[in-house]
């Protein structure tokens, strides 16, 4: 492994004048022998909040040859103008000029790379998709290709509270100001501006609430043949982005590599709540054949590496399982099983019911307080509990016990027959692996908006009691289910607070012999354990930081039966630490809280509060959040507040009061 050097700051400045800050970590003879450039693009502050993991990934590329490129995108961090959503033209546009800008360099040898996780793994598919000459291959870790229908703002055409939280983050940190060291005397000036200007995501999003062009923009599904670079795809199964692995395998026509392990939202090589591996290692061996031209075997490996999950405790983080290999995808071997519903068990009898009835459901508020977060972030606090704490609101069909293992790969989804007594509705569904003692973990989920049941493009009432024949597709998976257990399929008219509710509640009328459960089910390989996948990630360089505030995680639902209220509460405080190389302590706090009372769903409210802190000797800032989202059956409204604070005088201070009106949704 080679030396490398630290440029803590360079300007790229982009045709219309403005500049971007960049990071970058050199090869030390890079200059005299020419490397390809590594480049990750993002929002997220490389000055401080991700200086730690930035330094660990591309100290890790500069040792082995390539030059990482750490650059924040406009608006961001030490950047130039202001970020006013996400994946705008401007910010693609932008990228595109810095990968011809690092190609240009003395340092490097004409050939790029993109890697990112989240915004960064979105924007590396949008960006190949523009084609870009220079960019010879990406690595998108947690991303999506269809911005509306498999993202943190909708799912099946209904309203994810992740969407009130990422944007209640975004808001936060779009409020941080530049750092002083590096833009001098200009960077309150630069704050107000950002404070004033960046607004509030979320009315944005909310005014939304059907795939419309704003959502097929940067959807890089429209054209998959846009992209014309190899792709390395990768996600976990805990995360929220697992589902666009497997369609970028299916769909595009470059040469592609996907990988699913047992991980959240985070790169693979720190690993949780399932099993880490050597990501590191996998991206080099990638960036070698396809940035380097060294012929090291990638091209003939497995198109797809995944972790098959065992079956396990829900009131445990762990997650036993196997790696497996499957030569290309969709995977030979793998087959649809068509299970009719009536041949389930209801409820918890031995046996399928003789008489073929029709079933009634109007789940109450709280069927989804202990579903886990949509995208897990945090595998000690924010994976699914135990599913009995929900069955109780829901229809419960469960298979016989199984005689002998069943493994299934790929996407499960219910073709059911429903009817609603309203014109709006919403059905979510949930399949879990129930052990003899009784205990059901939630093996994957879908959701569907039933006025989107033929398409999210133009949804429709629905007719009251009339049947309808839909679809619910659930989250890819892999999952063991072992001989002695059960499968159950949960079916709820309501998921909060995982999903914002429908306008009113409705009663929704299943028809389980018109209804299909269908699995892939995968055949057992003579060998069937992939070792490449194994290997443990190793030691990293690491950034000289001083731990202050150790992270604070918590997840407490309460009942309070004196008025019968309700809520949830999540507190997801990051560690409070100084960089000692540049002095500087950084706070970072979150907490949100969903509520409703007495069931009633006018009363359904979530409210997230943010803090940033940023301090040095002589400079002190600090800003506090707070979003409240509401709604009633005509109106989503939300209320916002901002304040701002330099040496603790309140310097900036704004609210928003919108009202949005309810489409379909």
């Amino acid at each position: 492994m080679g030396a490398y050097k630290v440029i803590e700051n360079t300007w790229i400045r982009m045709s219309d004048g403005a500049r971007l800050a960049a990071k970058i970590w050199l090869p030390e003879d890079s200059e005299n022998k020419p490397v390809p450039g590594i480049l990750e693009y993002i929002p997220y502050r490389k000055r401080d909040l991700k200086a730690p993991g930035d330094h660990q990934l591309h100290s890790y590329f500069a040792r082995r040859g390539y030059a990482g490129i750490r650059v924040d995108l406009r608006g961001s961090g030490e950047s130039d103008g202001i970020l006013r959503d996400e994946y705008l033209q401007q910010e693609l546009n932008d990228g595109v000029e810095v990968i011809k800008w690092i190609a240009s360099q003395d340092w490097c040898d004409g050939n790029v790379g993109m890697i990112g996780i989240s915004w960064g793994g979105f924007n590396g598919l949008q960006i190949a998709a523009l084609q870009p000459p220079e960019l010879k291959a990406i690595i998108t870790v947690a991303s999506s290709d269809d911005r509306y229908a498999d993202d943190v703002h909708y799912m099946g055409g209904c309203l994810l509270s992740d969407n009130l939280s990422w944007a209640s983050v975004m808001f936060a940190n779009n409020s941080a100001p530049p750092d002083p060291e590096i833009v001098g005397d200009q960077w309150k000036s630069m704050w107000l501006d950002r404070l004033e200007g960046s607004g509030l995501w979320l009315k944005k999003w909310l005014e939304h609430q059907r795939r419309d062009d704003y959502w097929k923009h940067a959807s890089v599904c429209e054209n998959y043949e846009a992209i014309q670079c190899p792709v390395m795809a990768v996600s976990g199964w805990a995360d929220g982005y697992s589902n666009t692995v497997f369609r970028l395998l299916e769909n595009l026509k470059v040469p592609r590599k996907g990988i699913v392990g047992a991980f959240g939202h985070k790169y693979p090589h720190t690993g949780g709540p399932g099993p880490a591996f050597d990501f590191l290692d996998k991206s080099v061996r990638w960036w070698d054949q396809w940035l380097k031209g060294i012929d090291n075997g990638v091209k003939e490996e497995p198109m797809l590496t995944t972790y098959v999950l065992d079956s396990v405790s829900p009131l445990t983080s762990k997650r036993p399982g196997r790696w497996v290999d499957e030569k290309n995808w969709p995977g030979q071997g793998i087959n649809e099983e068509h299970i009719p519903m009536d041949t389930f068990c209801i409820g918890h009898q031995d046996k399928p019911p003789k008489e073929k009835k029709a079933m009634q459901i109007n789940s109450p508020l709280s069927v989804g307080l202990f579903a886990g977060k949509w995208c897990s972030y945090s595998e000690s606090t924010d994976l699914p509990s135990d599913q009995r704490e929900e069955d109780g609101g829901a229809l419960v069909f469960e298979c016989p016990t199984l005689e002998e293992d069943k493994e299934i790969l790929g996407k499960p989804y219910l073709k059911l027959k429903v009817a609603s007594d309203k014109r709006q509705g919403m059905v979510a569904v949930r399949l879990s692996d129930v052990a003899p003692d009784g205990r059901a973990t939630r093996v994957t989920f879908g959701l569907l908006n039933l006025t989107h049941h033929k398409s999210h493009e133009e949804p429709a009432e629905l007719e009251p009691g009339k049947p309808y024949e839909v679809t619910v597709p659930l989250n890819y998976i892999a999952q063991r289910f072992p001989a002695g257990h059960q499968m159950r399929i949960s079916i709820s008219s309501s998921y909060w607070p995982l999903a914002w509710p429908s306008p009113q509640p409705a009663t929704l009328t299943v028809f389980p012999s018109e209804s299909t459960l269908v699995l892939p089910v995968r055949e057992a390989k003579e060998k069937d354990v992939s070792e490449r996948a194994l290997k443990k990630p190793g030691p990293l360089d690491e950034l000289d930081i001083t731990l202050l505030v150790p992270a604070h995680r918590e997840w407490i639902v309460e009942h309070n039966l004196a008025n019968n209220r309700v809520e949830q509460k999540i507190t997801n405080n990051d560690q409070q630490f100084r960089l000692n190389h540049i002095d500087l302590e950084i706070r970072r706090d979150v907490t949100e809280y969903y509520s409703y009372l007495n069931n009633d769903y006018n009363t359904v409210r979530g409210e997230v509060k943010g803090v940033r802190e940023f301090r040095r000797e002589g400079w002190k800032v600090k800003t506090v959040t707070r979003t409240v989202m509401t709604s009633d059956q005509e109106n989503f409204y939300v209320r916002a507040t901002l304040d701002a604070y330099e040496n603790d005088v309140r310097v900036f201070a704004r609210s928003f009061d919108e009202r949005i009106p309810r489409d379909m949704l």
